[in-house]
């Protein structure tokens, strides 16, 4: 099947050079003799026209050169369509792409595109919102939203907002209904994802696979700070953390299920983010899976 590609790419994520990867995405495309075309990102995400103009122009993949914000909102406008997607890394975190094993260096991840196989992987639901990754909600929603609004971009910034808000760090009361069970907390956050990372290979969830038809769910319940710390470094330590199995939700210093939906109450409206992105929160959220939402093309 012969392939055609556009590239959509976003013009402020990251700190990488844009101009070097338009330069490397012609070569490396004019070599693997494919047609393309290259597209910018846009802020509102909407994508109203593409399956419109995937269908006109025999369109079979779709490259998204950015940041796990850019892959939701194109992907999210893809669903149902048979589509390939791939990532060629450049946001400031890259979650679904290293979860994936795609490399953060532009070049190899172009060989991953011509190179690799596409498959399904799931997604998620809030109510109507899509999530391709990993959502959160409290202490890590308010890193991502004093993010969004800094000067500056890159890794750098992001560990120093992190510091900053956790030094600061409220907690916030929740009533969690998941698997037949009900558990009223007060959390520093809650984290639910398809991917086993928040993003720089920065484990959270490690058991997490992209296509078990399972969300992974993380809890980290009030504590002292001090203890917090021990039990997160616990928890990112890939294969060392505690898998809640069955129905069973335990009150502890960090839960960790699986469920294939999820209900949160949050009456004191803890900020949201959704892959990574500031989103508008609620004082009640449904989450559920999405198995096989699109197809993503991996090593």
């Amino acid at each position: 099947m012969n392939r055609n590609f556009i590239y959509f790419i976003n013009p402020i994520s990251g700190t990488k050079n844009k101009d070097a990867l338009l330069q490397l995405i012609e070569k490396k495309t004019r070599e693997q003799k494919i047609p393309y075309q290259v597209l910018h990102t846009n802020a509102s995400g909407d994508y109203y026209y593409l399956k419109e103009k995937i269908q006109k122009e025999g369109i079979t993949d779709i490259i998204i050169c950015g940041g796990d914000g850019s892959v939701n909102q194109v992907a999210g406008s893809l669903l149902g369509t048979h589509i390939n997607i791939g990532i060629v890394p450049m946001g400031s975190g890259n979650g679904l792409a290293f979860a994936a094993g795609i490399p953060s260096k532009a070049a190899k991840a172009l060989d991953i595109i011509f190179n690799g196989k596409a498959s399904y992987i799931d997604g998620f639901y809030l109510y109507v919102s899509f999530s391709c990754m990993h959502c959160g909600l409290g202490f890590d929603a308010q890193v991502a939203h004093d993010f969004s609004v800094h000067p500056s971009r890159g890794l750098s910034t992001y560990v120093k907002l992190t510091i900053r808000n956790f030094i600061t760090a409220r907690f916030y009361p929740f009533t969690i209904t998941a698997n037949n069970t009900t558990l009223q907390t007060n959390a520093l956050f809650i984290s639910i994802a398809n991917s086993n990372q928040f993003g720089n290979n920065f484990t959270i969830a490690p058991k997490a696979s992209l296509n078990d038809g399972l969300l992974d769910i993380v809890v980290v319940n009030k504590m002292n700070k001090l203890k917090m710390l021990f039990y997160i470094l616990k928890q990112i330590r890939v294969g060392k953390a505690e898998l809640i199995s069955g129905k069973k939700i335990q009150h502890k210093g960090i839960q960790y299920f699986q469920a294939k939906n999820i209900v949160i109450k949050n009456p004191s409206v803890a900020p949201l983010h959704i892959d990574g992105e500031p989103a508008e929160t609620s004082t009640e959220l449904n989450i559920k899976i999405i198995e096989n939402a699109f197809r993503l093309i991996q090593p």
